[in-house]
């Protein structure tokens, strides 16, 4: 599939929905797959991220008539992302819809990582795979301590609850969250959407947890989300820093339509909800449109064509978000251990023992037994003798395999 050889059917004008198709009938949270509520969270976000782009786009831009353009096709993604995020029930509660932000985090993560050519993009996703991993440990013990909900029943066992690095030892210096951005005209395509598109998610992990976290039950549930809202903004941080930060706002608009495109043509493929299915379809048949308007701006504003910007126009393997156990287990047995030292990544042993990192940490948690992500264990094997865990097999770290006791230095403390 390439999209640049779609023609679209209507003009986006013809493409306009009414406020009654923009409602769909919800999911339900006990039945839908969970890879179907990952596609909504993920497409969500994609919109929003279109939605602050373009804004920003148009408080950079000095020219009205170009400002016209790109606010007609901003109008539109806003008609998408209100379509899609009203996909979730009503009677879904937030804790429950952050297990599946999380569960997304995790399989796309690692299905992106598993399909990335470039060793440093993929070396970013491994590091951040294992925080949302342990993310989702921490919040199903949450969920089962509060509303008495396993997880793996939501999750319909097609991924493990259990440790990754401990999400105390997230806390890095912004020092270290800065990567090396990439080069938008050398970089492969799958890279470029592969980077975009983990911007997006987390960003919008980021923001969810920023509107919902202060309106969860006082204690260690509003403080968990607090305490891991901030690891988002990291991740944020880390990914944004992925993107080639010379493309033009027209070379990035182009960028951003190829990739919502490619997202909605590989999800229309997959989907096995019949009536969401025909929600992707309709979006990727928008986004045909919103990338042709795109091209033309670009050539009309810049001289460029779409090859100047993209090395290919021809999708890579399409997005088809599933169970990633095996990747999971795989990554952490080799790179638990690891922090970030500037653009790198380091076994925190190796790191000097001055090292901002520690000084960071330690700043930042105070006292261990007073940190949210410890306390939400703690609590857990306080009452039940042990933790809330969904295994094929006992964990891929040897450290992480007692039941009884929360690991707290793994990955922040130095080994002797």
């Amino acid at each position: 599939m390439n999209p640049f050889n779609e023609k679209p059917s209507k003009s986006i004008l013809e493409m306009v929905p009414t406020l009654k198709e923009l409602s769909p009938k919800p999911y339900n949270k006990l039945e839908t797959d969970p890879y179907t509520k990952a596609r909504v969270i993920l497409m969500n976000g994609i919109e929003v991220e279109a939605a602050l782009f373009g804004h920003n786009f148009h408080r950079h831009c000095v020219d009205n008539d170009l400002r016209r353009e790109i606010a007609l096709c901003r109008r539109m993604e806003q008609k998408q992302q209100k379509s899609i995020n009203w996909l979730s029930p009503p009677d879904e509660t937030p804790l429950e819809t952050t297990i599946s932000y999380e569960q997304l985090a995790v399989d796309l993560t690692a299905w992106l990582a598993m399909h990335e050519p470039d060793p440093y993009a993929k070396a970013c996703m491994d590091f951040a795979l294992l925080e949302d991993f342990d993310h989702l440990y921490r919040y199903a013990n949450l969920l089962k301590a509060d509303e008495d909900i396993p997880t793996h029943k939501l999750t319909l066992d097609t991924i493990e609850i259990t440790p990754g690095r401990p999400t105390i030892a997230h806390h890095r210096h912004p020092s270290d969250t800065v990567r090396r951005a990439a080069n938008a005209k050398v970089a492969d395509i799958r890279t470029l959407i592969n980077t975009m598109t983990l911007t997006a998610g987390e960003q919008q992990t980021m923001n969810f947890y920023m509107n919902i976290g202060n309106t969860a039950p006082e204690g260690v549930s509003r403080d968990l989300f607090l305490e891991i809202g901030m690891v988002e903004e990291q991740h944020v941080t880390q990914y944004g820093a992925l993107l080639d930060p010379t493309m033009t706002w027209l070379e990035n608009l182009l960028l951003h339509e190829y990739v919502e495109s490619y997202l909605y043509y590989s999800f229309s493929q997959f989907e096995t909800d019949p009536s969401i299915k025909k929600i992707w379809e309709n979006c990727f048949e928008q986004e045909v449109a919103h990338l042709h308007k795109a091209c033309e701006l670009l050539f009309k504003y810049e001289g460029k064509e779409w090859q100047q910007v993209l090395p290919t126009g021809e999708y890579p393997d399409l997005l088809d978000l599933k169970p990633t156990k095996e990747y999971v287990r795989e990554v952490l047995a080799k790179t638990v251990a690891n922090t970030a030292d500037k653009e790198d990544f380091v076994d925190v042993s190796n790191l000097p023992e001055n090292h901002e990192f520690f000084v960071w940490n330690d700043q930042v948690n105070g006292r261990v037994q007073d940190v949210p992500s410890h306390i939400v264990i703690r609590e857990q094997i306080d009452q039940n003798s042990e933790d809330y865990r969904y295994e094929d097999a006992e964990s891929a770290v040897f450290a992480l395999r007692d039941r009884t006791k929360d690991n707290t230095s793994l990955g922040r403390k130095q080994e002797k």
